[in-house]
């Protein structure tokens, strides 16, 4: 059974940086594509970023271009999201999620961590 789960989420001020993590266990990391995604209360989730497999590919929704960076450590089963330059705009709840095929669809993932609550203050 494969499980995810997140951490380093919190409270920061607008223009800091903050480094999500998730680690993999049940499975085979390197067999997965993993995927970042956000949702407010109220709101749909969201896609923030992918990437695939090794050799490593990755994407990014255009709303995060430019300040979000995800990247993959197979020795450690874990995937992390860096965010730079936050702003308020930012603030939900990051799951991360583990799937067959790197996408930014939703529903083509297979697995979900619980969420990191990141919350950014002005």
């Amino acid at each position: 059974q494969v499980q995810l789960v997140e951490s380093g989420g919190g409270l920061v001020q607008a223009g800091g940086s903050l480094k999500l993590s998730c680690e993999f266990s049940g499975g085979t990391f390197t067999s997965y594509a993993m995927g970042w995604f956000r949702q407010a209360p109220g709101e749909d989730r969201e896609f923030v970023a992918a990437i695939g497999r090794s050799p490593f590919s990755a994407f990014y929704a255009e709303s995060v271009k430019g300040r979000f960076t995800i990247s993959r450590d197979n020795a450690k089963n874990t995937v992390y999201l860096e965010i730079d330059s936050l702003k308020t705009e930012d603030t939900c709840l990051y799951y991360c999620a583990a799937g067959t095929m790197i996408t930014s669809v939703t529903r083509s993932y297979d697995y979900w961590g619980q969420g990191t609550q990141v919350t950014v203050s002005s």
